[in-house]
Formats: C-alpha cells, structure tokens, sequence
C-alpha cells in the first residue's frame, strides 16, 4: 500500500479508520483520497485497506 508516496506493507485486515488511528492522524483535520476517490469521514470503518490501495491524506492546517 502506498501512503502520501510511501510504502507500508498490512500485515492484517484493518480499516482505514484504525490505520489512521494508528498512525496518528487527527481524524478532524483530514481528507483522504483512495485509490483516486475521497473516503467520506463517515464510511472510514466501513473501509477494509488492502496492500494494492494507493492514498493520498491531506491535511489542514489553519494561517492567516
């Protein structure tokens, strides 16, 4: 799987929700694309990871 351009390997099935628990990601602050389409933040337990998915995390950050 490649995240932002960087290769992780999933040992297990895990949801995307607990993989960006695990990698600590504010959850409030984030986007993410899949494999070319935006996960709604409602449906990220819903989506199982596999090692072909490619994603793109963007994050907010406030400035003025």
């Amino acid at each position: 799987m490649k995240v932002n351009g960087t290769s992780f390997v999933l040992e297990k099935e895990q949801s995307l929700f607990d993989f960006l628990i695990m990698k600590e990601f504010n959850l409030k602050t984030i986007a993410v694309e899949r494999n070319g389409e935006i996960i709604p933040k409602a449906a990220y337990k819903e989506v199982l990871l596999e090692n072909e998915d490619s994603l793109e995390i963007v994050q907010f950050v406030g400035g003025g």
